[in-house]
């Protein structure tokens, strides 16, 4: 497709470039990534680009929070419920998301993610998690421990392929082996599940032992 001329918008707007953007990163990585191949791929000059997002740093931002967005819309979708329930389907959504655009994904681990649809899911969370009146503190560190964890957890099941159960030398590490059968679904839904539920169980308590 041939470029357009330089400055002419061609009915372009944040949303479809960012919606190119993300198909472009899904289809060939963040390596190969730029404004260069972005504007190569809807047909017009990179400055019809820059027109509407300013630089590469925004577009990154842009494309984040248009993965991000998918996240929200799916979160919405459920009816509210207290802070445990809103918490799973917000972690059950970011999952989902993880891996529909695994390529993506590594950029919500390494940039702060700070925009509006961001924001906003922390903002059910803790919303509901004050409701249920837990302690300030424990509300105020609870995003950044699930989200540590879902980023953590998500970044190594969607980049590694899923492996067999780990086979480890009972002489030399023999509680490792004793465990290993259990270390079972790399990647899979009971799985997240079950560490979830640790992480859940560990707000529950730290939210307990505040109170009394």
């Amino acid at each position: 497709m041939a470029a357009r001329t330089r400055g002419t918008s061609a009915g372009l707007d944040r949303r479809r470039i960012a919606a190119a953007a993300v198909a472009l990163v899904d289809r060939d990585g963040l390596e190969r990534f730029g404004v260069r191949r972005l504007a190569q791929e809807l047909g017009v000059d990179p400055m019809s680009i820059y027109h509407h997002i300013k630089g590469k740093t925004a577009l990154l931002d842009a494309l984040s929070e248009a993965v991000l967005a998918e996240v929200a819309v799916a979160a919405d979708d459920a009816a509210s419920g207290d802070w445990e329930e809103v918490a799973r389907r917000t972690a059950h959504a970011y999952r989902e998301m993880a891996y529909r655009h695994p390529r993506v994904f590594p950029l919500l681990v390494t940039r702060a993610q700070t925009s509006p649809v961001a924001i906003s899911a922390l903002e059910e969370l803790v919303t509901a998690m004050r409701a249920a009146s837990l302690p300030d503190q424990v509300v105020a560190d609870a995003p950044m421990v699930l989200f540590g964890f879902l980023n953590g957890h998500l970044l190594a099941r969607t980049i590694d392929e899923p492996s067999a159960t780990p086979e480890f030398d009972a002489a030399a590490y023999p509680a490792m082996a004793a465990l290993s059968p259990l270390m079972t679904g790399f990647g899979s839904l009971p799985e997240f599940d079950r560490m979830l539920d640790t992480v859940l169980a560990g707000i529950k308590d730290r939210a307990a032992r505040s109170d009394a």
